[in-house]
C-alpha cells in the first residue's frame, strides 16, 4: 500500500473497529439479555428478530442507493455514527422498559433502531470501505479485519460485564461510538482522478431506474438464490448463546464461556479476513461463495449433532473460516458481474436485504422450533436448507470465465 493511501486505510479500519465494538457491546449477548433479564421465551425473541429484519430490509435498499448516489461523500456515515452514539441510552431507558410493558411495542421500537443502525448501517460502511479500497488499491479484507477485531475485543469482556451489570455493555458501546465520530471527522473524502471516474463511473449519473433494472437480470436472481441459503447463518446465530449456556451446569458460567468463545472466534475471523482475499483470488469469486456455503452447512449440521460444549464450540469456530470467504467473495462477485457503480446497492439489496427478508421469515419459525422440537433438531432442518440451496447455486451462479464487461449491462440492455 502506498504511503498516501495509509491514512484512509487506517481511519476506515478504525471506523470498522469502533462500529463492530459498539454493535457487539449492544447485541452479542442480546438473546441472553432477553431471556435471563427481560424474561422472553424463544418465540417472543423470534418476533423481535423478525421486527429487526423487517426494518433492516426497508432501510437497506434506501441506504444502498443513497450511498451509491453519494459516491465517496460521508453524509450517510455521519447519520449512522449518531445512531451508534445513542445505543446505550436506547437499550437501557427505552427498549428494556418497553419490552417489559408490551412485547409488541418493544419489538417495534427495537426493530426500528437495531435494524436501521446496525443491520443496515454495516452494509453502508462496508460498501463505502470496499469502494475506497478499489480506488486506492488496498484489499478490503485487510480493513474489514479490524471490524472483526472490534467485535472480538467487545465480546471478550461482554460475558463478565453481563454478569456484573448488562448495562455496562451498552454504555461501552456508546463510548466506542464517540470514537467512531471522531475518526469519521478526521477522514477526508477521497478524491478520484479521471482514470477512476472512467473505470468506476460517475455516481452522480446514477438514477433510481438503474437500481430497479437489476431485477431484470437473471444473474441477479441467481445471486438471490444463493443468499437465501446462506442467510440461515443469521438465524442460527440469534439464539445460539441460549443453547450454548444451557449445556453448562451453571448458566452464569455458560454466559462467561460464550463470551470467551465468541471473542476467540472473532479473533480467528480477523485472521481469516486477512487471508481470505488470497483464497478467493486463487479459486475465483463463484467458488468462494460455494465454499462458504458448504462450510456453513457443515457448521449448522454439526451443531445439531453436537452433544457437549466442546464439540459445539468447534462448530461455532467454523464461522471464522466461513464469513471472511463469504464477504470477500461476495464483493468480488458483485463488482465483476454487475455495474460497479451500484456496488453499495447490490451489496445492501442482493446480500444484506435478502438476508433480512429471509430472517424475518425464518426467525419466528426457528424460535418456535427451539421451543417445540429443541435446538438440535431445528439446526438439522436449517442445515438441510443451506446445503440444498448451495448445491443449486453451483449451477446458477456465473463463473469467472464467462464474465463480461458488466459496467455496460444496462446500456446494452443485457438479458443473460
Amino acid at each position: 500500500m502506498k504511503n498516501s493511501n495509509r491514512s484512509p486505510y487506517t481511519l476506515l479500519s478504525g471506523l470498522l473497529f469502533c462500529f463492530f465494538y459498539t454493535w457487539s457491546s449492544a447485541f452479542s449477548l442480546i438473546s441472553l439479555w432477553l431471556s435471563q433479564k427481560i424474561g422472553l421465551r424463544g418465540a417472543d425473541t423470534g418476533l423481535l428478530f423478525s421486527a429487526i429484519a423487517l426494518t433492516a430490509l426497508c432501510a437497506q435498499p434506501l441506504y444502498g442507493f443513497i450511498q451509491d448516489k453519494l459516491g465517496l461523500r460521508k453524509n450517510l456515515l455521519w447519520a449512522i455514527g449518531f445512531l451508534l452514539l445513542f445505543s446505550g441510552p436506547f437499550f437501557i431507558f427505552i427498549f428494556a422498559p418497553l419490552l417489559q410493558a408490551n412485547i409488541l411495542a418493544g419489538a417495534v421500537a427495537g426493530g426500528l433502531y437495531v435494524g436501521a443502525t446496525f443491520f443496515a448501517g454495516i452494509g453502508a460502511l462496508e460498501s463505502y470501505t470496499e469502494r475506497v479500497s478499489r480506488i486506492l488499491g488496498f484489499e478490503f479484507g485487510k480493513a474489514r479485519m479490524w471490524g472483526s477485531l472490534g467485535w472480538a475485543a467487545a465480546t471478550f469482556f461482554s460475558g463478565m460485564l453481563f454478569n456484573i451489570n448488562p448495562n455496562l455493555n451498552f454504555w461501552m458501546g456508546s463510548c466506542s461510538a464517540l470514537i467512531f465520530l471522531l475518526l469519521l471527522w478526521g477522514l477526508r473524502e477521497v478524491k478520484t482522478d479521471a482514470l477512476s471516474q472512467l473505470e468506476y463511473g460517475k455516481p452522480g449519473n446514477l438514477h433510481l431506474s438503474d437500481a430497479i433494472d437489476l431485477f431484470r437480470l437473471p444473474r441477479f436472481w441467481a445471486l438471490i438464490v444463493f443468499v437465501t441459503g446462506v442467510s440461515v447463518y443469521n438465524v442460527y446465530d440469534q439464539q445460539f448463546p441460549v443453547y450454548f449456556a444451557s449445556l453448562f451446569p451453571d448458566v452464569r458460567n455458560g454466559n462467561e464461556m460464550y463470551g470467551f468463545l465468541n471473542s476467540f472466534q472473532v479473533f480467528l475471523e480477523a485472521g481469516g479476513m486477512f487471508l481470505a482475499p488470497f483464497v478467493v483470488n486463487k479459486i475465483g469469486a463463484k467458488n468462494g461463495l460455494l465454499l462458504s456455503g458448504l462450510i456453513m452447512a457443515l457448521r449448522v449440521f454439526g451443531s445439531g449433532l453436537a452433544a457437549d460444549a466442546v464439540t459445539i464450540s468447534c462448530m461455532k469456530l467454523l464461522h471464522a473460516v466461513e464469513l471472511p470467504i463469504l464477504l470477500i467473495a461476495m464483493f468480488k462477485y458483485i463488482t465483476t458481474r454487475f455495474d460497479p457503480r451500484l456496488s453499495a446497492t447490490l451489496y445492501l439489496v442482493g446480500f444484506q436485504f435478502i438476508t433480512q427478508v429471509c430472517a424475518s421469515v425464518f426467525s419466528p419459525l426457528a424460535g418456535k422450533g427451539y421451543d417445540v422440537i429443541g435446538f438440535a433438531d431445528t439446526y438439522m432442518i436449517l442445515g438441510t436448507l443451506v446445503l440444498s440451496l448451495t448445491l443449486i447455486s453451483a449451477f446458477l451462479l456465473t463463473g469467472d470465465k464467462s464474465r463480461t464487461p458488466c459496467s455496460m449491462d444496462f446500456k446494452k440492455g443485457e438479458n443473460v
